[in-house]
């Protein structure tokens, strides 16, 4: 095997391929590791970064990191640079490396060269190392020596492990800084390389001394020398240092502000701007008025416009923060000056209408409400219709704004409505796009709005172009996403068949599967449905056919539903059966479009909980006619009354209300499941499945008030249903039903005792309301924007699966679980890991010692831990007893907290066999009392007493 063989296995491994496992992927790399040629070497170096992304585990990466430091001690400058890019590439795995004393001990015997470049190369190397040996003394000692030396590339490189090394060490900070200190001040060090030492004082920050010493330098350096440069340096070093020290912010935002106002050079200005908007991002609460203000001043006098729409983007900043509030409550509160009137606002009224359509966008963010509209109109004009990406960042910015200020202030809706379709038919395609994503918002919002939109929407649409161009595909998409809004899952047949005809006309097959899928994400499902069915021989792979087949066969399955009728029992249980009979189908599809790559798990399970929700829905209806059919007998109420128990007066239907009302709460119990396995969802998504979940509470609860316990029910607990703010038009529809079942259920209860048909009319009433809701089918049973797994590994680990792990029943077993978090292209998109959570178990499978009874708790291991990840990797220990012999199974479960103290079950589950063995001193023991007592006891006979 070459160096080409390793390539293919530690690139992406492709559907059905084996991979190469870690050992031999290193021993590849190896060999060419130490071949001849330079460029196999070269290219086995380069290599490594993928190793340690497929296999970052701490065994591998310190044995990959030792052949690495045996060729940079070995091999020449160009290959030495080569382990260094490598080194910084893999800068999160450098904690993993066990031999760290070793592995520094190759690296630093190259300090020791005469060549300059490899001396360089080293201290480089060194800075790189920073993190793993931040108090190595003999390091400290090389770079304060290397800064003292002649070649300039040299001292470059001692500067960058001197920044490195001090930002990690407090100690090598404290010593540095008078050297660095006395190389800026000297008359000997060239401009040049004071440019490049300053920086490294944003590190001492470490205490309170080293931090106002360095303050006191940067200050003499920012009045002694004025030139440009060494100004700029200076002042970004202050900031960088005030930002991470945080007591010194309100005197760095001072200095800034002062020289924003006073010096005329434009370079230092823009440096001040730019500090400025990191400081308002970091500390915005320091912000005092008169810092706002000052920043106002300026930007009303500053003539130019670059100058000015940097100020605005710091004041935007500021928008959304308490810097603003404090700046009108503090004006408020002593100032005669009317809100209006400030300087704020007259810089928002100012620049909402300016040339520049940057400036403009910003002071659009700065205005309020009616001014606002205004703003933005004009701005929609200007940029409607202009392709060029500045004025579509401009657009999409007011637009932002727009839906921003119209969720606050209602009232101003409908006109903003208006003038967006009118501008629709005047626009570009790009920009169309845009305004479609904003009408979808608000009417998402303000769901009144949407009939007066979609009469203009369906115009447009018929004259649409057919072009097959990409910003075409999306307008396409983006209108019909608006209709299916606007629309409220109940499409007309006309608007049906404009959008078909658009479709045949110039529409690409993945176009349609968007348009499809909005459909059924806004509950159009006979029209997703038919969309489907045009597109199921359109594509290449079976398993693709069998998804679009599945989805398919579930909009099928929930367009039998939405004909179900208030009152119609009979009909809600044919339309309920014939839409389980799509579901099964589709879960037979669903099933087969899964691959190893793609396992649709979460699809699945969400199917499956529906086929059971509707199951029950159904066997719900059948237990109320059962009244009918089989109502209490004439001696119910004596038997009642015998037994003690009221709940026999109603017959038979208790108990199969009983049976109901544990199903449905098995079933939240389940959707509950699914939400905690659930962590790479979008919020939409688990906001649905809460909502199914809370639709199996509800008609639980309702059992339970109506008929099986109604003096104990309460309704105090779902009476704020109606005040919670709902996102799209699926939540307000569920909540409107939850709050009118819940209402009718309360007023029943008040008046009628049960079981009458009245209660069990309500019942069926409040099935056939949650059945007429169309299931929305949210983004991640499409799509998964953030993908994140957990790798583990257990050691010690058996020679082969099935071989258990000997261990001696009088000792205990040290169980070490490494773990790696791997994440998609979007880490963090919704939530991010703050620890995991590892769980151990061992359960005794096989006894093989002697039978007597054995406590329980000796016979099971149950430990928790909590562990943080430090660059995506984490490590703990447990110590198990086995004090029974025979055969133990061990479970490792891994589950992760999220920022907000979340546990997600997000898996993986690992198991291994353990063998408890008896040792041989408890082994010698047993056999010297086994033999003793096989041994016959001597006869006593008459002449054995003498």
């Amino acid at each position: 095997m070459s160096l080409s063989t390793a390539r293919s296995f530690l690139s992406e491994a492709c559907y059905g391929e084996q991979e190469l496992d870690a050992n031999s992927a290193l021993m590849e790399l190896d060999k060419g590791l130490r071949s001849g040629k330079l460029g196999e070497q070269c290219e086995a170096v380069v290599l490594f970064p993928k190793l340690f992304q497929k296999y970052p585990f701490p065994i591998l990466i310190n044995s990959a990191f030792l052949k690495l430091a045996d060729i940079f001690r070995l091999g020449n400058n160009f290959l030495r640079l080569c382990v260094l890019k490598v080194t910084q590439q893999s800068e999160k795995h450098l904690e993993k490396i066990l031999n760290v004393d070793e592995f520094v001990k190759r690296v630093f015997s190259v300090i020791h060269s005469n060549d300059p470049v490899a001396r360089a190369i080293t201290l480089r190397m060194l800075g790189s190392l920073a993190s793993i040996i931040p108090e190595r003394k003999n390091a400290h000692h090389t770079i304060r020596q290397s800064l003292d030396s002649h070649d300039n590339v040299e001292v470059e490189a001692a500067i960058f492990a001197a920044a490195s090394f001090s930002a990690q060490s407090k100690d090598f900070a404290a010593g540095i800084c008078n050297k660095v200190s006395e190389m800026i001040q000297g008359l000997d060090t060239p401009v040049e390389l004071k440019l490049k030492l300053i920086p490294m004082l944003q590190h001492m920050h470490h205490d309170a001394s080293l931090a106002s010493s360095s303050r006191e330098l940067l200050q003499h350096l920012v009045n002694s020398y004025p030139s440009t440069p060494m100004v700029i340096v200076s002042l970004h070093t202050f900031t960088q240092l005030a930002a991470f020290s945080l007591i010194d912010i309100p005197k760095q935002l001072q200095l800034l502000l002062q020289y924003l106002k006073d010096d005329p050079r434009k370079a230092v200005k823009r440096l001040a701007i730019n500090d400025l908007k990191l400081l308002a991002k970091k500390a915005p609460h320091l912000w005092i008025r008169e810092n706002t203000q000052t920043l106002c001043e300026c930007a009303l006098t500053s003539p130019y416009n670059s100058l000015k729409l940097g100020m605005l983007a710091v004041l935007s900043t500021l928008s959304g923060t308490i810097a603003i509030k404090q700046y009108f409550s503090n004006m408020t509160g002593g100032s005669s000056v009317p809100p209006r009137l400030t300087d704020l606002v007259k810089l928002a009224q100012e620049c909402c209408y300016h040339s520049n359509l940057a400036v403009a966008a910003h002071g659009v963010i700065l205005q309020q409400a009616q001014d606002t509209v205004l703003g933005v109109e004009s701005l929609l004009m200007l940029c409607s219709q202009d392709s060029s990406p500045s004025a579509q960042a401009t657009l999409k910015t007011a637009l932002t704004s727009l839906v921003k200020m119209l969720k606050s202030r209602p009232h101003l809706s409908q006109s903003a409505v208006e003038f967006l379709l009118g501008q629709l038919h005047l626009s570009c395609d790009s920009s169309r796009v845009l305004m479609c994503h904003a009408l979808a918002a608000i009417a998402t919002h303000l769901p009144v709005l949407g009939d007066g939109m979609l009469g203009d929407l369906v115009d447009l649409y018929r004259v649409a172009s057919h072009s097959s161009t990409g910003k075409q595909q999306e307008l396409l998409v983006s209108l019909a996403t608006v209709i299916f809004v606007a629309s409220q899952s109940s499409l007309s047949s006309d608007v049906k068949t404009v959008i078909k005809q658009q479709l045949e006309n110039g529409a690409n097959g993945w176009t349609v599967y968007r348009i499809a899928r909005q459909a059924s994400r806004m509950g159009c499902h006979e029209f997703s449905s038919e969309l489907y069915q045009s597109l199921r021989t359109r594509v290449a792979s079976e398993h693709f056919y069998f998804w679009l087949n599945s989805l398919k066969e579930f909009s099928q399955a929930e367009q039998c539903l939405s004909h179900v009728e208030d009152g119609d029992y009979s009909g809600a249980m044919s339309a309920i059966a014939e839409a389980l009979r799509s579901y099964q189908k589709g879960i037979a599809s669903l099933t087969a479009a899964s691959t190893p790559l793609s396992p649709l798990t979460f699809q699945c399970e969400f199917i499956k909980l529906r086929i059971d929700t509707l199951q029950a829905l159904s066997q719900l209806i059948c237990t109320c006619n059962s009244l009918k059919t089989s109502p209490p007998p004439a001696i119910a109420t004596t038997i009642a009354l015998t037994s003690g128990n009221d709940l026999q007066r109603c017959g038979r239907i208790s108990l199969q209300m009983k049976v109901c009302m544990d199903e449905f709460r098995s079933l939240a119990a389940r959707y509950a499941d699914l939400h905690q396995a659930s962590f790479d969802a979008d919020y939409a998504t688990l906001r649905n499945v809460e909502l199914q979940q809370q639709s199996c509470l509800l008609v639980s609860h309702v059992i339970e008030a109506l008929i099986l316990d109604p003096q104990a029910a309460s309704f105090q607990e779902y009476g704020t249903l109606g005040s919670v703010q709902t996102e799209s038009e699926y939540e307000r529809r569920m909540m409107s039903v939850f709050n009118h079942v819940l209402e009718e259920v309360e007023g029943l209860t008040k008046k009628h005792p049960p079981v009458s048909y009245l209660h069990t009319g309500c019942l069926c009433d409040a099935v056939i309301a949650l059945l007429k809701v169309p299931l929305s089918f949210q983004r991640y049973f499409f799509q998964k924007l953030q993908s994140t797994s957990i790798k583990l590994a257990l050691s010690p680990s058996p020679r082969t699966p099935s071989e258990p792990i000997p261990v001696q029943s009088s000792q205990q077993l040290t169980l070490k679980v490494e773990g790696v978090v791997q994440h998609g292209t979007t880490p963090g998109l919704f939530r991010k890991i703050q620890s995991v959570c590892l769980n151990v178990t061992s359960v005794l499978q096989s006894k093989t010692g002697p039978d007597y009874k054995i406590p329980l708790d000796t016979k099971t291991n149950e430990i928790e831990q909590r562990v943080e990840p430090h660059n995506d990797y984490f490590s703990t220990q447990f110590l198990l007893n086995f004090s029974i012999l025979g055969t133990h199974t061990v479970t490792v479960e891994a589950s992760v907290v999220d920022e907000s103290g979340t546990e997600w079950k997000t898996g993986p589950r690992t198991t291994v066999s353990v063998k408890s063995l008896e040792d041989p001193y408890s082994q010698q023991l047993r056999h010297q009392l086994q033999q003793s007592a096989s041994q016959p006891a001597p006869q006593r006979g008459a002449y054995s007493r003498f």
